[in-house]
C-alpha cells in the first residue's frame, strides 16, 4: 500500500510533513523538504525519539497542593534533514521555477519514503532529483537520506550542502491547548566533533538532565571535493563536482541518534553505530527495512474488499502503528506516534484502551514491551498517589512521558483515576491471549496489587455498596463526579481481576505476594468484595446505565443549534459551561459496554447507546471507533459503517484539522479495532475467545489475522459466514455467535 501525492500544493504541506514521516518505534523524522520551504509556509521540522523528554516547571499563579509540578516534552532533535543544492550557480527550491513532475510516495510495504521531481530551473536548466529515506528498523537509531540527482538537459557544476544543526525549537500554539504553549529550546549543544567527514554533536536537555548523541557521515560521488565546516550548534559540508547530462550522481546522508535513557555512553555509541551503517549502502538497509517490515506484518495483514479507500486507511493504520510503538521496554506510544509534538509526545490511556489491543492479537512481544514500560512507571504512580492524598498504592499518571504527572489541569488530567484500571486490562487481557503466568508473576501482579490498592482507599462502603467519588470518566466534558459508571465497572472489572490472577498463580505454584507485595488473603478479600458490591448507577424510568449520579439531571445541550465553526466545544466554551449540561466530548458509558460487556442486559446496552450517541460530539478521535463497534455489536450495521468511514478518514482526509500536529495514532488503533472488534465482533473473555461476525452490504469480504495463545490464525469473512485457518500453532477452541469451534487441522473452518 501507498500513500501517494502527484502535486505539490503548499496549503497541505505541514499535513503531509505528518503522514509521510518515517519512524521504527525508537526515532522519528517528518516529512519536511531537505532543501527548505518559504518562511511563510506552515512547516514543523521535526526528528523525535520515543521516551526522550526534556523537563521544565509548571508556573501556576494559585497552586495548591499536589498539582503537577513539572511538565516533560518530547524532544525536537537536531536537524539533520538539510540537504540545499546549486545547479550550475541556480539555487533548487520546488517554489521557484518551474515542476515538470512532483510526486510523494511513502511505500508501507518497503518502509521508505521517496520524493520524486522534475525541476526545471528559472534559467532553464532541467533537472531529476530523488529522495529517499527511512529509519531503520535493523538499527533504530540511524536515520537514512539518498540523492540521486541527473541534468536532463545540461551539464556543469553542482553545490550540495548538508547540514547539521542543534539549535532547534518545540512547535507551539498559545491559542491551542493540545500543544506546547511556549516554542522553547530544550537542548543544548555541549560539543562537536569533526573529524574524517563525519561530525558528532553531543547535547543535554535544559531540564531533564538527559544526553543525546547526533552523528552524521556521507557517502559523496565519486570525484566530488569536500569542504566542512565547524560553527557554533551547526556542522556543514559542502561537496562540489559536475554533472554531466544523462549521469546521475548519488549522496548518502546516515544520521544517528543514541540518547542517555537507552544507552550508558551515547557518543561511543552513536559513533560505533554511524561507522556500522556507512558499510553499507542505502540499497543494503533498504532492503533489511523490506524484510523486517515484512516479518512485523506476519501477524497483522488485514484487508477489507470492496472498498479501496477503507483498505487503504486500514493498511495505513496498521503501519503507523507499528512504526510508532516503542519495543525496548523504555518507550510506549504518544498519542501522536513519532510523527509530531502534538501533546507533548504524552503517553495516555490511549496506548492500553486502544492501541494496545492490535499489539496484543498481532504481535504479543511488542505488547509485553509496552507493559514492561508501563511496569517501570509504577514508582512514580506510587509517588502520584502519594501526592493525591492516598496512603497506599499507586495511581498512574494521566498524561507523562516518564510516569510523572504533566496535566496541569486536574478536573480532565489526575482525576481521570480510571487510568488505573485501563492499564489493569491491558495487562489481564494479556494474561488472557498469551497465558503467560511467569510474565504476569514477575511483572504483572504487582502493577495489578498496587493500582487495586488505590481503589481501595479512593472508594468506600455506603448503604452496603462501594462507590467511588469525585472522579472524572472518559468524558472530559463532564469533570468530577461522583460514580461515574465507566470508572466503577472498570474498577470493578479490575479487582475481580486481581483475585483471578491470584488464584491462577497459586494453583501453579508461582504466587509470591505475601513476602514480595505484602498481599494477603484478607486483602484479597477486600478486593472482592468492593467488586461484588460495586454501585453502578441505573435509571430505571429511562431503562440506561446513568454516566454518573447526577449527569441525567442537568440539562441537555441542544447539539443543533451550536455553529459547526464552534466545535470542538473545548476550544470555544469555558469547562464550567459544559460540566453543567448533559453533552460528550466522547464515548464513556458506551465504551464500558464494550470494554465490560459481561452482566449487562442486552437492552441496557442498545438503550444507553441510543441516548448517549445524541449528546456526543465525538470533538475526541478516541470516539467514532467506540461508537462504530457498539452499533456493530447492537446489529445497526449500517450506522456502524458510516462511523468506521469517519474513523478511517480522519488522518488522510485531515476531518479533525490537526493532522499537521501529528497522526491521530489511538484512532489508527480504532481503526483496526473497528474491523476485528467491530464487524467480526471478537471479544476476550476470562478464558475465552469470541465473535459475532457482521458484513456492511457494500463490502464483499474481509480478513485479518490474529494470534492467541501461541498460534497464528486467520478470519475471512463473506456473505456466507466465517471462515478461520490455522496458519501456525496448536489447536484451540473459540466460538461463534455462542457456538463453540475448533480451530485444529490446515483445513478452513
Amino acid at each position: 500500500m501507498r500513500i501517494e501525492y502527484g502535486s505539490l500544493i503548499p496549503a497541505e504541506y505541514a499535513r503531509r510533513e505528518t503522514l509521510l514521516h518515517v519512524a521504527n518505534g525508537y526515532l522519528g523524522v517528518r516529512g519536511s523538504f531537505e532543501e527548505g520551504v518559504p518562511p511563510h509556509l506552515r512547516s514543523v521540522r521535526g526528528a523525535y525519539i520515543n521516551g526522550f523528554f526534556d523537563e521544565a516547571a509548571i508556573h501556576y499563579e494559585e497552586r495548591l497542593h499536589g498539582f503537577a509540578a513539572t511538565q516533560q516534552s518530547m524532544v525536537n532533535l537536531p536537524d539533520v534533514q538539510g540537504i540545499q543544492l546549486t545547479l550550475a550557480g541556480e539555487d533548487f527550491s520546488c517554489f521557484t521555477g518551474s515542476l515538470e513532475h512532483f510526486s510523494q510516495v511513502l511505500d508501507t510495504a518497503t518502509g521508505v519514503y521517496i520524493r520524486d521531481i522534475t525541476w526545471t530551473s528559472p534559467g532553464g536548466r532541467a533537472t531529476r532529483l530523488q529522495f529517499r529515506r527511512l529509519a531503520s528498523l535493523v538499527i533504530p537509531q540511524l536515520f537514512l537520506i539518498d540523492l540521486t540527482v541527473e541534468a536532463l538537459n545540461w551539464s556543469g557544476p553542482v553545490h550540495i550542502r548538508s547540514t547539521q544543526s542543534g539549535e532547534v525549537r518545540q512547535d507551539s500554539d498559545p491559542e491551542d491547548p493540545r500543544k506546547a504553549a511556549v516554542g522553547r529550546r530544550t537542548l543544548r549543544v555541549d560539543e562537536v566533533t569533526l573529524a574524517g567527514g563525519a561530525a558528532e554533536m553531543l547535547l543535554s536537555t535544559l531540564g531533564s538532565a538527559l544526553t543525546l548523541a547526533s552523528a552524521v557521515g556521507h557517502q559523496a560521488p565519486a570525484g566530488f571535493s569536500l569542504e566542512a565546516k565547524r560553527e557554533s550548534g551547526l556542522v556543514s559540508w559542502t561537496f562540489q563536482g559536475e554533472l554531466a547530462q544523462g549521469r546521475p550522481v548519488v549522496l548518502t546522508k546516515y544520521c544517528v541518534f543514541a540518547d542517555s535513557r537507552r544507552h550508558p555512553a551515547p557518543k561511543q555509541d552513536a559513533e560505533r553505530l554511524l561507522n556500522l551503517a556507512m558499510e553499507q549502502p542505502f540499497a543494503h538497509w533498504a532492503s533489511l527495512q523490506k524484510q523486517a517490515l515484512n516479518a512485523l506484518m506476519a501477524g497483522a495483514k488485514a484487508s477489507i474488499s470492496g472498498d479501496n479507500v477503507l483498505n487503504t486507511s486500514l493498511s495505513f493504520s496498521m503501519y503507523s502503528l507499528l512504526m510508532s510503538a516503542g519495543r525496548d521496554g523504555v518507550g510506549n506510544i504518544s498519542s501522536k506516534g513519532l510523527s509530531g509534538e502534538g501533546y507533548e509526545g504524552h503517553y495516555f490511556w490511549d496506548t492500553e484502551v486502544y492501541m494496545f489491543p492490535f499489539f496484543l492479537l498481532t504481535n504479543p512481544e511488542i505488547a509485553r514491551a509496552l507493559l514492561m514500560s508501563r511496569a517501570r512507571m509504577l514508582p512514580g504512580a506510587k509517588a502520584h498517589a502519594r501526592e493525591m492524598g492516598h496512603p497506599q498504592g499507586a495511581l498512574y499518571a494521566w498524561r507523562t512521558i516518564t510516569g510523572t504527572e504533566c496535566s496541569s489541569y486536574f478536573p480532565s488530567g489526575s482525576a481521570q483515576y480510571h487510568i488505573n484500571a485501563d492499564i489493569a486490562h491491558a495487562f489481564l487481557s494479556f494474561w488472557r491471549v498469551t497465558d503467560d503466568l511467569d510474565f504476569m508473576a514477575g511483572h504483572g501482579l504487582e502493577v495489578l496489587v498496587e493500582t487495586a490498592r488505590l481503589w481501595l482507599d479512593a472508594g468506600h462502603f455506603s448503604g452496603g455498596q462501594f462507590r467511588i467519588d469525585n472522579v472524572t470518566g472518559p468524558d472530559e466534558y463532564t469533570c468530577i463526579v461522583n460514580n461515574n459508571y465507566y470508572t466503577n465497572k472498570a474498577a470493578q472489572h479490575h479487582l475481580r481481576g486481581v483475585c483471578q490472577l491470584a488464584r491462577a498463580l497459586q494453583d501453579q505454584g508461582k504466587f509470591h505476594a505475601p513476602e514480595r507485595l505484602g498481599l494477603t488473603q484478607e486483602e484479597l478479600e477486600q478486593f472482592q468484595e468492593a467488586a461484588d458490591r460495586m454501585f453502578l448507577p441505573f435509571d430505571e424510568a429511562l431503562g440506561i446505565c446513568s454516566q454518573d449520579d447526577s449527569f441525567l439531571g442537568k440539562k441537555r445541550l441542544d447539539l443543533s443549534r451550536i455553529p459547526r465553526e464552534n466545535f470542538p466545544l473545548l476550544m470555544h466554551y469555558h469547562p464550567l459551561f459544559l460540566y453543567r449540561h448533559q453533552v460528550l466530548k466522547q464515548a464513556d458509558t458506551v465504551l464500558s459496554h464494550f470494554l465490560f460487556e459481561e452482566g449487562e442486559p442486552e437492552e441496557a446496552i442498545r438503550q444507553s447507546y441510543h441516548y448517549y450517541e445524541a449528546i456526543t460530539t465525538h470533538d475526541s478521535s478516541l470516539s467514532p471507533c467506540v461508537h462504530a463497534m457498539m452499533a456493530a455489536r447492537i446489529g445497526e450495521t449500517a450506522k456502524a459503517l458510516a462511523y468506521y468511514e469517519s474513523v478511517a478518514a480522519l488522518d488522510l482526509m485531515d476531518t479533525h484539522k490537526n493532522t499537521a500536529d501529528g497522526i491521530h495514532a489511538a484512532n489508527m488503533g480504532g481503526c483496526w479495532m473497528g474491523l476485528v472488534y467491530g464487524f467480526a465482533g471478537l471479544r476476550i473473555g476470562e478464558n475465552s475467545l469470541r465473535f459475532r461476525p457482521t458484513l456492511p452490504e457494500s463490502w464483499q469480504s474481509y480478513r485479518f489475522r490474529f494470534r492467541w495463545r501461541g498460534s497464528l490464525a486467520e478470519a475471512a469473512v463473506d456473505e456466507k459466514g466465517i471462515r478461520f485457518t490455522l496458519l501456525d500453532g496448536p489447536a484451540f477452541a473459540l466460538s461463534v455467535d455462542g457456538k463453540q469451534v475448533d480451530i485444529a487441522g490446515p483445513q478452513p473452518v
